[in-house]
């Protein structure tokens, strides 16, 4: 399991008794709705370790229904998180899990959309609010959702990366952090590239557009006390 440092842990404005499990619960789901993309049907939360303990009595699980629904972890709507997702007909399921070596306040996500299809996000609540998905689909990532993020999937083949950064680079866009994964040579990679800035619709349309792009995703950061 990874440490972090005390620098990685400063309180949050939020509802809620703890940052861990209500701040960050908040955040890890609302980063997970964004990552699956598409209209929630039914998220099942498979919660691992102090989560899987304490959910109930800390409010986890009505922070991470919050987030599903895009809230923030100071929306005072969170408390009635499972009623709104109710009359939206969202179906919510919670199960204990243990998934070995990692932090202890980690969820897996289960989201299917109404196209039928189902996005796997793994990710943990560090401590102050702070949050870091680790899984995607089956795939190793990291990234925490402080900058505005890209992720892709894409062919893994020469030139790919370069197309992206390109097309950055022509927008004056700077990149902070980039991070290649794949699991085979030679058949698919997943990117998760960190910016400066936000991403404009044009220049998303741009990279959508290349042909070894398979999907993307874009998660743009939660900034405290924006409503």
């Amino acid at each position: 399991m990874k440490n972090y440092s005390v620098f990685d842990i400063i309180g949050p404005i939020m509802i809620g008794p703890s940052s861990s499990h209500t701040a960050g619960a908040a955040r890890l789901a609302k980063v997970a709705a964004a990552i699956s993309g598409g209209k929630v049907k039914k998220v099942d939360f498979y919660l691992h370790g102090s989560f899987a303990k304490t959910y109930k009595g800390h409010g986890t699980d009505k922070a991470l229904v919050a987030g599903i629904l895009g809230m923030e972890p100071w929306d005072e709507n969170l408390k009635d998180s499972f009623k709104i997702a109710k009359d939206k007909g969202i179906e919510i399921n919670f199960h204990e899990i243990d998934l070995d070596d990692v932090h202890p306040n980690t969820v897996k996500f289960l989201i299917t959309k109404e196209d039928g299809t189902i996005s796997s996000i793994i990710g943990s609540s560090i401590g102050g609010g702070n949050i870091i998905i680790f899984d995607l689909d089956g795939q190793q990532v990291e990234f925490r959702g402080d900058y505005p993020t890209l992720v892709t999937k894409h062919k893994d083949i020469p030139g790919i990366v370069s197309k992206i950064t390109t097309l950055l680079y022509e927008e004056n866009i700077n990149i902070g952090t980039i991070k290649l994964y794949r699991n085979s040579k030679g058949l698919e990679a997943t990117m998760a590239l960190e910016t400066d800035e936000i991403l404009s619709q044009p220049i998303i349309k741009k990279i959508k557009s290349i042909p070894e792009i398979i999907n993307i995703k874009i998660i743009n950061p939660i900034k405290e006390g924006e409503l």
